[in-house]
């Protein structure tokens, strides 16, 4: 079995992919690890929409930032994941925001992108979080409903270069016992 500490610290951004496509057993497990996310009591807010159309990608290529080094991956992916969300129902209680941040839909989506890129990591599968692009373009492409929010494109593919680790922060350069 897998050491969880050993999956994190393996997971990296990844680019480039070999051109093989990723068997549906695999995608599934992947959706699966979403499905298992926790989240503000249990709103479950998150909608994924599995891309492999080539003529879906490369429109979605073109809502990419100019300079996002992620720009080229969006095509050479088999898959794209496009997670989504449902406004108005993480963070809320008795349909009013509970929370000082307004709707937590970026943190159980956030979750639901970790377990996503956690487990395609340890199935063989690499990701890179894309999250600079024009949102409401890329939206209208994929026909993402009101009410719903496009969030982050996840390439998914098998990874043709792994790159090494970027350096880390020690510990007690983030960490404070009892007050700031």
């Amino acid at each position: 079995m897998t050491d969880l500490m050993e999956v994190i610290k393996g997971r990296r951004s990844i680019r480039k992919y070999e051109e093989k496509d990723i068997p549906e057993e695999l995608v599934y497990r992947v959706l699966d690890a979403v499905r298992w996310t926790p989240s503000w009591v249990n709103t479950q807010c998150w909608e994924v929409i599995v891309v492999k159309d080539k003529i879906i990608k490369e429109r979605l290529q073109a809502a990419i930032s100019k300079g996002n080094p992620a720009a080229k991956s969006i095509v050479a992916a088999p898959v794209v994941l496009a997670v989504c969300s449902r406004l108005g129902k993480s963070g809320y209680y008795k349909d009013k925001v509970s929370t000082k941040f307004g709707d937590w839909y970026m943190f159980d989506l956030g979750l639901a992108t970790q377990n996503l890129c956690l487990m395609a990591h340890h199935l063989g599968l690499g990701t890179v979080i894309v999250g600079l692009f024009d949102h409401d373009r890329a939206g209208k492409i994929l026909k993402v409903p009101a009410g719903y929010e496009l969030v982050v494109l996840i390439p998914m593919g098998y990874p043709a270069k792994t790159p090494s680790a970027p350096k880390r922060r020690e510990i007690n350069e983030f960490t404070h016992y009892n007050i700031f």
